[in-house]
């Protein structure tokens, strides 16, 4: 039976990293998955899916306005699973194409993502597919304390934490740290 997944963490978890993994794994038995990914993240390249790690493979983009169900229906018919990653930058419509995608087409789908942004609050990708998926499971890493981190602060080119801006701006280690939530409210002055 096909499941809607979603594996989630902070920034620098390893969750491409494991996308990249599991794709291959599928691949190396003959298998085809179909890999997405947010088009306007192409820190990696464009319609490039990167880890930290090196390792990298093509993928297809997608903006908020893709019919994911059409998408897939149309290139995916053939594949044994899909790979979404940036999860997080789903619509909730999209989830629900998603959810369609299993309910309907009886392919897995595996979405990575962030749960929440540097303010602590749900995605609206992350929000849907914690209330939809089917399994979801928790990619962990840790804070510079050796505790779990689950949040993540923004900061800028100086390294000075920042408390407002867009919820979304693409970036890696020069922008974002994990911590945990302990060390998250020091930063950010929360009580």
């Amino acid at each position: 039976m096909a499941k809607l997944y979603f594996h989630y963490s902070t920034m620098n978890a390893g969750k491409s990293t494991l996308l990249l993994q599991a794709s291959y794994n599928y691949r190396e038995r003959g298998m085809k998955t179909l890999l997405l990914t947010a088009a306007f993240d192409d820190r990696a390249g464009k319609g490039t899916i990167g880890s930290r790690i090196g390792i990298a493979e093509l993928a297809t983009s997608f903006s908020t306005e893709t019919d994911l169900f059409a998408l897939i229906e149309g290139q995916g018919r053939d594949c044994a699973c899909v790979f979404v990653d940036e999860a997080q930058f789903l619509t909730k419509a999209q989830v629900w194409q998603l959810a369609r995608v299993t309910d309907d087409l009886g392919l897995p789908v595996m979405c990575y993502g962030l749960r929440v942004d540097f303010r602590g609050q749900l995605f609206p990708g992350s929000a849907a597919l914690l209330a939809w998926a089917d399994d979801m499971r928790e990619v962990r890493t840790i804070c510079h304390c050796g505790r779990k981190a689950t949040m993540v602060m923004r900061q800028d080119d100086q390294g000075r934490v920042l408390h407002e801006g867009a919820q979304v701006q693409i970036g890696g280690n020069e922008t974002y740290v994990s911590l945990c939530r302990r060390h998250w409210r020091e930063v950010m002055g929360e009580c």
